[in-house]
């Protein structure tokens, strides 16, 4: 078989000699219980840098062994792309979110033998679930792999963006100690009320970690959770999302896009927030109208707004989210550290192994099979597609 895997570049200095963490701690199981990935061997060592084009997440040796041909680009956007070409007669392409490969029905019809995507990662919206069901392509991601991670970098976010850490560290770059200038923006999260729009196993990981902070917790989902665990962190449902973000100093964003989360947070949303509220995206940046929340900072409807995540991938290079006010924009970067990329590594390897051998693959990683919505992907997704607009991709420069 033709496995196409569509990473993102080498580092500009080439790939590191040495890693500052030298092992990585030992973890069997996720929170929740679930076991980490549990392929039968990885050709890597966990902790080195596995989700570029030269790291190709550990697996040449083992597809190689097996009979299978492995092709590797960071080249995806525009129509004479190099993964396009190659996906042509590929049987599976492999993409992660932070660099993702928009796989979109045009892509599909041209590509007759491809039958699994798999999201080395969490979140597959990049996929045209909507194609896929009816093209029979099965795809599937490495749940729970990167949602601690990205939990952590919502944590991070929250407290630089509302002690203004990024103003801080710049005026001490450029050799002031203005203390002013510094602390103008800067207040206690200590008080606070703080919400989340969805509260699966990232936005409850971010509740849990910010209950020591002694904040007001507050929360959203369609799913309601247990009554004991509401109790565990105090927390206050919220039936809407317009109610939530009414009351919340900052809002951080965990949900899945799909059609029913698309453009959620516009003018409108927004203008119902808490004058001066922020906002944490981590979830997925056409949750957010891009133009409505460059004017919300404007304005000062918002003080701040956090994302790690952008539409489309990269950002092109004029996005208004790069020059914004008062934002704490990185490149998605939440859920690929190194720890992460040594289980969607493995992950990744499992699921292969499974689908090679003609196994079962773990129902939590499936998100379409045999043309519906399944596993994570029918608890999480609605029918449709949110591909629309990925081409602005190919606009970004290097």
């Amino acid at each position: 078989m033709k496995i196409l895997c569509v990473l993102y570049d080498d580092p500009k200095d080439g790939m590191p000699t040495s890693y500052p963490v030298r092992n990585l701690p030992e973890l069997e199981k996720y929170p929740d219980g679930m076991t980490l990935p549990t392929p039968k061997a990885i050709d890597f060592n966990p902790g080195e840098l596995l989700g570029c084009v030269s790291g190709e997440l550990g697996l040449r040796k083992f597809l190689e062994e097996r009979g299978h041909r492995l092709v590797v680009t960071a080249d995806k956007d525009g129509e004479n792309s190099e993964a396009d070409k190659e996906l042509v007669d590929a049987d599976v392409v492999i993409s992660q979110p932070f660099w993702p490969y928009y796989l979109t029905r045009k892509l599909m019809e041209k590509a007759p033998k491809l039958k699994m995507a798999i999201t080395a990662g969490i979140g597959s919206d990049h996929v045209d679930l909507q194609a896929a069901m009816d093209h029979k392509v099965d795809v599937v991601e490495v749940t729970y792999c990167n949602s601690i991670s990205v939990s952590e970098h919502v944590i991070m976010m929250i407290l630089a963006l509302v002690r203004d850490y990024h103003n801080q560290h710049r005026i001490v770059n450029q050799g002031g100690w203005h203390i002013a200038d510094a602390v103008k923006r800067s207040f206690d999260i200590e008080g606070m009320h703080i919400g989340t729009v969805a509260a699966g196993r990232i936005g409850w990981s971010v509740l849990r970690k910010l209950k020591p902070f002694d904040v007001h917790l507050h929360y959203f989902d369609r799913h309601r959770l247990p009554e004991e665990k509401e109790k565990e962190l105090n927390l206050t449902f919220h039936d809407s999302v317009e109610s939530l973000v009414k009351v919340c100093d900052v809002v951080n964003i965990s949900c899945p896009l799909h059609p029913e989360t698309e453009d959620l947070f516009n003018d409108e949303l927004i203008s119902k927030m808490k004058p001066g509220a922020y906002i944490v995206n981590t979830a997925r940046g056409k949750i957010c109208n891009r133009e409505a929340i460059a004017r919300a900072l404007e304005s000062g409807q918002l003080s701040g707004y956090a994302g790690d995540v952008w539409f489309p991938q990269p950002a092109p290079n004029d996005h208004v989210w790069r020059t914004m006010p008062n934002h704490g924009m990185t490149p998605h970067t939440s859920g690929t550290t190194l720890s992460a990329q040594a289980r969607y590594a493995a992950g990744t390897r499992e699921i292969l192994e499974c689908f090679f051998d003609e196994q079962p693959i773990r129902d939590q990683y499936l998100i379409v099979k045999d043309g519906e919505l399944a596993g994570m992907g029918a608890h999480s997704y609605s029918k449709g597609s949110v591909t629309e607009g990925s081409e602005e991709a190919a606009k970004y420069k290097k």
